[in-house]
C-alpha cells in the first residue's frame, strides 16, 4: 500500500507534467492531435457508451445528476467534468468518486510514451505539442477503459466540434442552456456558439436539450434533423410541472419523455437545478431503452436524493450562512440572482467576488447588483483573475461607491463580509464570480476543519 506521501508525489508529478503544457484557457481549436493519441492507444473511448454534454451553464450539475441515476441502475460509470474545485482527480470520477492518485498515476505512466510520441510528431509538423486539456482528455479516456466502465458521462471542456472530448461518439447529445461566453473562441453570436456546440451531435444520436433561445434552437434543430435521430427539448417534449423550494433542497414533478414523475426531491437549490434534473432524466430515458419506458421510481428517487453539485448554490455554513456559486458569466449570474430570490427569499446579501480578466465583468455585476446589498471585490489565486482595483472600478460604476469594498486576499474578504452582515436570521455571504474563487474558499475551509480536528 502506498503511503500518503507517495500518493501526493504521484499526483504532483502528473499535475506538473500537465501544467508544463499550454494551459487550459489557451486551448487550440483542433481535434486531430487528440484523435492521433487515442488511435495509438487503441481508441479507448470506443470501449464504453457515452452521454456527451455541452452548453454554457449547468453542464457539471447535469452531468452529475445523469451519472448518479445511471449508477443507481447498476451500471459502472465514469464522469469527466471540468474544471476542478480542489483536486485534479475530481475531473475523472469512477462510480461517482474521484479516481485515486495511484490508479491515475499508473494510467498516466502507461500513456506517457504515447503523449511524448504525439508531441514529437506535432513539433516536427510545426505545431505546438498536446495542450493541458488534450493530454488530460486522453488520460481520462484511458483511465475509463482500464476501469473498465459501462458508460461515460462526458462534459465538453469548451465548445463542442473541436473540443478534445469530441473524439468520442455520444449515444445521447445533451445541451444545457446556450448563451454568450468565450466569444473569442466560440463565436460572437449565440447562433455561432450553438453551431460550434452542435458538433457533438453524431450520426444517429438522440438529442436532449434544455430551453434555448430561438437562435440556438434553430441551429440545434437543423443539425439534429441532418445528423441525429431524435430531438427532445424541455418545455415541449418534457416539462417540469411543479416546483417547491425548502431549506433542504427542491421538490419537483416532471412529465418526462416516457413517464410522469411526482414529488422528486433533490438536495440542491434553485429552479435551474429542477430544469437540469429534467434534462438529465430525459437523457437517461433516451439512453436506457430509447425513451420507451419510464424510469423506475425505486431507482430515480434514491438517486436524486443523493445528488450533489459542489460550488453550485452550495451552502457551506449556516451561521453565518455562506453560499458558494460558480457563476462566471452573465447568464450564470442571472441564474444566481433568481435563485437568491426563489430559494433564499432575497436575504440581505454581502457578496465576495472575483472575476477572471477575460470575462464580461460588467454583465456579471449588473445581475448581482439587483440582489446584493454590498460587494467586496477580491482576487482568486488564478493567474487569470482580474486585479482588484480594475474590477472595483467596474463594480463602483454598477453598485455605486458606498456599496463596494476591496480586500486583496479572499480570506480577508470573507472576514470583512462576516463583519458587515447585519444580525438578521437570513443574512447571507455569497461567494461567486469564478470557479477558482470557489475552489480557494473550499480549500481554505478544508484546512480550517482539519486544524480543528
Amino acid at each position: 500500500m502506498s503511503s500518503e506521501s507517495d500518493a501526493l508525489r504521484m499526483i504532483q508529478e502528473i499535475e506538473a507534467s500537465l501544467m508544463a503544457r499550454i494551459p487550459e484557457h489557451k486551448l487550440r481549436p483542433r481535434l486531430e492531435p487528440t484523435r492521433r493519441a487515442v488511435e495509438l492507444l487503441g481508441d479507448p473511448q470506443k470501449s464504453y457508451r457515452v452521454i456527451h454534454i455541452t452548453g454554457t451553464n449547468g453542464k457539471t450539475s447535469t452531468s452529475r445528476i445523469i451519472e448518479r441515476v445511471l449508477r443507481e441502475h447498476g451500471l459502472r460509470t465514469g464522469r469527466f467534468t471540468s474544471p476542478h474545485l480542489i483536486n485534479l482527480n475530481e475531473r475523472i470520477a469512477l462510480d461517482g468518486e474521484p479516481i485515486s492518485n495511484e490508479i491515475l498515476y499508473e494510467v498516466f505512466k502507461d500513456i506517457e510514451p504515447v503523449l511524448d510520441m504525439v508531441d514529437k510528431e506535432l513539433l516536427e509538423q510545426g505545431e505546438s505539442r498536446l495542450t493541458f486539456f488534450e493530454a488530460l482528455a486522453v488520460l481520462a479516456f484511458a483511465a475509463f477503459a482500464d476501469a473498465p466502465i459501462d458508460v461515460l458521462v462526458l462534459e465538453v471542456g469548451m465548445g463542442g466540434a473541436w473540443d478534445s472530448t469530441n473524439v468520442a461518439d455520444g449515444d445521447v447529445a445533451v445541451f444545457t442552456p446556450i448563451d454568450l461566453d468565450h466569444q473569442e473562441r466560440l463565436g460572437q453570436t449565440i447562433a455561432e456558439i450553438a453551431t460550434t456546440k452542435s458538433g457533438i451531435i453524431k450520426s444517429g444520436a438522440a438529442v436532449v436539450s434544455a430551453v434555448q433561445s430561438k437562435e440556438a434552437l434553430d441551429v440545434l434543430e437543423k443539425v439534429s434533423s441532418e445528423v441525429g435521430d431524435t430531438f427532445r427539448i424541455l418545455g415541449k417534449d418534457f416539462t417540469v410541472t411543479e416546483y417547491i423550494e425548502s431549506d433542504l433542497g427542491i421538490t419537483f414533478s416532471l412529465d418526462g419523455l416516457a413517464g410522469k414523475y411526482e414529488n422528486l426531491f433533490m438536495p440542491l437549490h434553485g429552479a435551474y437545478q429542477a430544469a437540469n434534473a429534467a434534462v438529465a432524466i430525459a437523457a437517461v430515458e433516451e439512453f436506457i431503452g430509447g425513451a420507451s419506458a419510464p424510469l423506475s421510481d425505486m431507482i430515480l428517487r434514491p438517486a436524486l436524493a443523493d445528488v450533489s453539485s459542489p460550488g453550485r448554490l452550495q451552502v457551506v455554513s449556516k451561521s453565518p450562512r455562506i453560499v458558494l456559486d460558480a457563476a462566471h458569466n452573465p447568464h450564470g449570474a442571472l441564474s444566481l440572482a433568481n435563485a437568491l430570490e426563489s430559494s433564499f427569499g432575497l436575504p440581505h446579501v454581502v457578496g465576495v467576488v472575483s472575476i477572471l480578466g477575460e470575462k464580461d465583468a460588467e454583465g456579471i455585476l449588473k445581475h448581482l447588483e439587483t440582489v446584493m446589498a454590498e460587494i467586496i471585490i477580491t482576487k482568486s489565486t488564478s493567474v487569470r483573475a482580474n486585479d482588484t482595483q480594475s474590477l472595483a472600478a467596474i463594480a463602483r460604476n454598477v453598485f455605486g461607491e458606498d456599496r463596494v469594498s476591496v480586500e486583496e486576499d479572499f480570506r480577508d474578504a470573507l472576514s470583512l463580509a462576516e463583519a458587515k452582515l447585519p444580525p438578521t436570521p437570513n443574512s447571507t455571504i455569497v461567494v461567486t464570480g469564478t470557479v477558482s474563487l470557489i475552489g480557494d474558499v473550499l480549500k481554505f475551509r478544508q484546512i480550517q476543519e482539519d486544524a480543528d480536528v
